[in-house]
């Protein structure tokens, strides 16, 4: 899988917000050519919650262990929710791993190397080993983030 094809999938599912930081747009320089995704069908970028999801083409301070200063290379970052989290990986995010994960090894699913703690996981460059549990990942952040915003609004008085 490409980039472009993840981008122009996850698009393809109803209410996404993409973003995708460049110069003299105001972001951080650091997120220049990352993409991030947000549930939000009223086009307004979130300011309290994450993205669902995010492609990332460089390395981070802290987030160096997927090696993605090697060529061609990029991590699709995905908040799947507990129970997909430890479906893949057997065990909670919260709970040290019972198996290694290289966080450098492309075309798997492995805990992402920072929020996986937090339920995130990641795939660096999709291949067709995992191409179609990316798709089914993206789709499930997606449905998670689509919910919270429908429970937030729905508690939000009028």
């Amino acid at each position: 899988m490409t980039m472009d094809e993840i981008i122009s999938f996850v698009e393809g599912l109803d209410g996404v917000l993409t973003l995708r930081p460049a110069p003299g747009d105001g972001s951080p320089e650091i997120s220049w050519g990352d993409t991030f995704f947000y549930y939000a069908p009223d086009g307004v970028t979130p300011t309290t919650t994450q993205p669902f999801a995010t492609v990332v083409i460089k390395n981070y301070p802290g987030d160096e262990a997927s090696l993605l200063d090697r060529p061609d290379t990029f991590r699709v970052n995905i908040s799947a929710g507990k129970e997909t989290f430890i479906r893949w990986t057997g065990h909670a995010p919260r709970e040290p791993a019972t198996t290694e994960f290289d966080p450098s090894a492309t075309d798997t699913v492995i805990p992402h190397p920072v929020y996986g703690t937090g339920g995130w996981l990641a795939v660096v460059n999709p291949g067709p080993r995992t191409e179609e549990a990316t798709r089914e990942l993206l789709r499930t952040a997606h449905h998670l983030a689509r919910s919270r915003h429908q429970r937030r609004a729905q508690a939000t008085p009028r």
